[in-house]
């Protein structure tokens, strides 16, 4: 069993950056594929990036590419999702999820899911 919590959102110019944070419990998180998901009002949950157990592998949605960095540190059960230069369109509902295997990219294949924190960017 996996818990996961979100924490890092609020409310952020248009240009300006924040980073998210995903605290995981249990002793086996390391053995999880971690990934973040978006969601904005009335859409679909998007995938936005995920990392493999050993965080030497990475996967950005192409929307993110080159502005956001997800990293993990698995001596402390966390994973991180660093957003720089957001846009208006980032604004949405971020989770965290975990999966038993070396992607977490699609929802399908998510064993554990965080209950979210929101980001809003103005413009």
């Amino acid at each position: 069993q996996v818990q996961l919590v979100e924490s890092g959102g609020g409310l952020v110019q248009a240009g300006g950056s924040l980073r998210l944070s995903c605290a995981g419990s249990g002793r086996t998180f390391s053995a999880y594929a971690m990934g973040w998901f978006r969601q904005a009002p009335g859409k679909e949950r998007d995938f936005v990036a995920t990392i493999s157990w050993s965080g030497r592998r990475t996967v950005y949605a192409d929307s993110v590419k080159g502005r956001f960095t997800i990293s993990r540190d698995n001596a402390k059960n966390t994973v991180y999702l660093q957003m720089n230069s957001l846009k208006p369109e980032d604004t949405a509902a971020y989770y965290c999820a975990a999966a038993l295997g070396t992607t977490a990219q699609a929802p399908g294949v998510i064993d554990y899911w965080g209950q979210g924190t929101q980001v809003t960017v103005s413009s």
